[in-house]
């Protein structure tokens, strides 16, 4: 299984990009999807401030430092591929929860918007804010949407939340595992959003990293 999970993790990152060696200066949005530089093993995890549900502001080193943590990005509750790996990972929620994990899901969109997808799903995960993309920038995930879809979008009555310059951004669909310390174990970062880790890898990754912290 450390073999199955070692070599998947190897994947990953080939597939974010082998420039993630190089990453560009923290904190900055990059040109596109493919452009992003996630934080890598070993790194920290970043001291930023997010929003909950209900508009109240929270700590997201307090949250890390409270037990093992799952942080999943993605892109809105607009978002059916999104939608989908939120209803897979219900799934296993209990298998989770029970080694001892809890899951952190992070997006752009404003705490009003995710108080009504909060009340549309019954899940114990803790949906999150970060309208300000801080953390989106910090994790090195965010990236300027094209003017093309972002139009598309708006055809739709997608309202994407924009950074200081006005241009919309994103984060590309991420998920970082992490342990008390904030320290990255494993993570997954792919440019296609259209592409999520299975349930079952997540599972299987989740168990090997618990018996090893």
């Amino acid at each position: 299984m450390k073999k199955l999970v070692a070599m998947a993790a190897l994947v990953f990152a080939c597939i974010a990009g082998a420039s993630n060696v190089q990453a560009m200066e923290r904190g900055t949005i990059a040109e596109d999807a493919n452009s992003v530089t996630p934080l890598l093993n070993g790194q920290l995890a970043p001291k930023t401030t997010l929003k909950m549900a209900d508009g109240s502001p929270v700590s997201l080193q307090a949250l890390t430092m409270q037990k093992p943590s799952i942080v999943l990005f993605y892109r809105g509750g607009w978002c059916p591929y999104c939608n989908e790996q939120l209803a897979q990972l219900k799934d296993i929620e209990k298998d989770l929860v029970d080694m001892g994990y809890q899951i952190l899901a992070i997006s752009p969109e404003s705490p009003e918007r995710l108080q009504e997808q909060k009340l549309e799903t019954e899940f114990l995960v803790t949906l999150l804010s970060d309208e300000k993309l801080d953390t989106i920038r910090q994790f090195g995930v965010g990236f300027y949407l094209d003017t093309m879809t972002e139009l598309k979008y708006k055809t739709y009555g997608i309202n994407l939340t924009k950074d200081e310059s006005g241009n919309s951004v994103l984060p590309a669909p991420s998920i970082f595992m992490l342990d008390k310390k904030g320290q990255v174990l494993f993570s997954y970062v792919n440019p296609d959003y259209k592409v999520r880790p299975s349930a079952d890898l997540v599972l299987a990754v989740a168990k090997t990293l618990t018996k090893e912290m």
